[in-house]
This record gives C-alpha cells, structure tokens and sequence, in this order.
C-alpha cells in the first residue's frame, strides 16, 4: 500500500514540476518567473528539510548530545537533500522488490538479519544494505511493516514472522537492524514474544526510544505512540525487565531532523552507544559507519 501511496505522491511531484512551468509560459509569464515555478518545485523538499531541521535545533538546546555547528546542520541538510528523493520518490515507490528476501543465502549457524524500516517507509529502504549482505552470503529477511497508519503492535506479527524465518534457515538467533520507528517495533515484539533468547543483539538507528517532538503534529496511531511522555511509551518501558536494553546499539545524530531532541534515540542502558555528527534522519542508514556497526555484530 504505502509503495502506491508513494507512487501518487512522485508522480504528483514530476506532474507539478513539469505543467506548473508550462501554464506560466502559456500565460505569457517571463522566463524568470517560468523558472521560478521549476525551482520552486524543485526545492521544495529542501525547504521542507530545512523547517524540520530548525525545528531540531531548537529541541536540542539544552540536550545531552553534542551541539552540532551551523556548517554541520549544513551538511546533514544536503546530505538529506539528496537521499531523501532517492528513498521516497525512487527506491520505496517503485524498486519495493528490486532486492527479494534471501533467508537461506547463508551458511547454516551463520546469524541472519532482519531489516525493519520506519514510519512511512517500506523495505526497499534497505536496497543497498541487501545488495550488500547478498554479495557477502549473509541471510537476511526485510519485511515491509503494516499496517502503514496502525498500532505499532500491529507490526509485530510481520517481525516473528521475519525472525522465524531466520531462525528456520540459519539455526541460530538473528541480528535485528531497525531505523527509527522500527526500533520500537521490536521492542514491541520483544515484550509480547518474551523473545530476548531468540535474538542475537539489537541495532536501532535514529529510533525514538523516547519519543520524538515532532509526533506532536502526528494524525496517525502509531505516530501519536511516538510522542515523548506518551503513554504508549511510558506502558513499554515499565513491561520491559531492566537487563533487555543490554542486547541493544543505539545509533543516534545531533542533527537528526525527525528523532528530536537527539538523546531520545539511546534507550537508558544500551550496552553500545554511536553517535554519528552532521548526518539527518534518513541519512544514517546510508552512513559506512552503521553499516559497519552492523558487520561487527553479525561476526562477534
């Protein structure tokens, strides 16, 4: 579902960039202003990140993470501006099954892993670290969560299912990789399962362990399950035993523009904690450094 919701959107995107300039011409209207409804359109993402980010930086004064500069909020915006349409107007609304499961690529009792996405996301989130972990014979299983708006407890059926999966073909517990929202996805599935033997350690990536400002202005019920205080979150924390946050690594930024303020993405005794400066929300999954947290767990 979300892949066509994102197709509308692309398609809607490319529609305004091509007929918002034509009508001007057609109207007679300057080349300057022709020009300017291009770039209008053609920014307007930037602009979108550019409001999310000064939104950030006003939740992360006083925060526990390390300030970040203006020339590193500068860098995490571009590198934003040109992942961003990768992610949400090519890779999600029309490459969703460009890189197929590959639970049974690996040697047996060699660990799998279980990719999980993010609110608004689906699987092909993770086409790069799929060709990755394909090309090194690692089984892995990236399911796409839904329902799309729901409970985040609805996803957790989709999870078992993608751990069963691993557990069937490998023998051994997986490796669990989940950005932002998918972080709590397994949480979640960690609380109903009572699953903590079944795996091997837990990598979140820009996830809002405890919460985010920005779920403020969420419609849906599993944004509103993200807002900071909220009693979705305040239920999970007191379910979970205080040894679980030990199989967690927690990849968080100072200039994540969605997570905010920053600290909120290290959930209270993580065994391992990385802080990646001057990269965005969506950009941290693309960083070599996740990547090769994610390598390290998988052969220790």
């Amino acid at each position: 579902m979300l892949a066509w919701i994102q197709r509308v959107l692309s398609l809607a995107w490319l529609a305004a960039l091509l007929v918002l300039p034509l009508r001007a011409a057609l109207r007679g209207e300057p080349p300057l202003a022709v020009a300017g409804w291009a770039a209008l359109v053609l920014v307007a993402h930037a602009l979108w990140l550019a409001l999310t980010m000064l939104m950030a930086w006003a939740a992360n004064r006083g925060d526990a993470s390390p300030p970040a500069s203006l020339r590193q909020w500068l860098q995490a915006w571009w590198g934003e501006v040109l992942t961003a349409p990768r992610v949400f107007f090519w890779r999600q609304p029309w490459r969703t099954q460009a890189e197929p499961d590959g639970p049974d690529i690996g040697a047996p009792g060699q660990p799998g892993v279980v990719l999980l996405h993010g609110f608004f996301c689906n699987r092909a989130l993770w086409n790069l670290w799929m060709a990755r972990l394909r090309a090194e014979r690692i089984a892995f299983v990236a399911p796409s969560l839904a329902p799309v708006f729901g409970s985040i407890d609805d996803a957790v059926p989709l999870l078992e299912a993608a751990v069963q999966r691993l557990e069937q073909s490998t023998g051994v517990p997986p490796l669990i990789v989940a950005h932002s929202m998918g972080g709590l996805v397994t949480r979640a599935w960690l609380r109903q399962q009572q699953a903590d033997g079944r795996v091997r350690a837990v990598l979140t990536i820009g996830t809002p362990h405890g919460g985010t400002a920005l779920a403020r202005l969420a419609m849906s019920e599993n944004g509103r399950q993200m807002q900071r205080g909220g009693g979705w979150l305040a239920t999970l924390s007191k379910a979970e035993p205080v040894d679980r946050a030990a199989r967690f690594h927690c990849i968080y930024g100072h200039c994540d523009n969605i997570v905010f303020p920053a600290s909120t993405a290290v959930l209270p005794g993580a065994a391992e904690v990385l802080h990646l400066p001057a990269t965005a929300h969506v950009d941290l999954v693309e960083h070599p450094a996740s990547w090769a947290l994610a390598r390290r767990l998988i052969q220790s």
